[in-house]
């Protein structure tokens, strides 16, 4: 067999509960926060363009999916209500989510309190307030 990934039976977004329920071929079947989905997005514009250039995700305690799009036969696209919506999440992706919820969580909060972060505190926008922009986008150096 050459499918090795647990394969999703059902997607349900609970809009009223925030989070995303999957269940798998193999039995598992996860209740993913829409915030958790959302701080640990597959996207370039949340994991950067290289280690160490993740960028902390802070205000999406209240984030909504709004859509979730399928992509071909392997993942979901969803929009979430702030705007987002360039992440694809491949179905390993989500049993990663499932599989590994409560830890990822903790490593998201032990990261706000090492930047002095407040989870619900707005985004900063890039380049903006002292020391914001990583080293490659300071002086306009890296283009997007």
């Amino acid at each position: 067999m050459t499918q090795s990934a647990p394969q999703p039976t059902e997607l349900t977004v609970h809009r009223g509960s925030r989070v995303l329920e999957v269940a798998f071929d193999d039995g598992a079947r996860f209740r993913i926060p829409f915030e958790l989905m959302r701080v640990y997005s597959p996207s370039a514009e949340v994991r950067g363009h290289g280690p160490g250039q993740e960028v902390l995700q802070t205000g999406k305690r209240e984030v909504l999916v709004d859509a979730l799009e399928p992509v071909g036969n392997y993942a979901v696209q969803p929009s979430f209500s702030d705007g987002h919506d360039t992440g694809i999440y491949t179905w390993e992706y989500l049993y990663f989510l499932g599989q590994e919820r409560e830890r990822l969580w903790q490593e998201y909060l032990e990261r706000l309190q090492l930047a002095g972060a407040d989870r619900d505190a707005p985004m900063q926008a890039a380049g903006t307030g002292s020391g914001s922009a990583c080293s490659s986008h300071q002086g306009g150096r890296h283009a997007h």
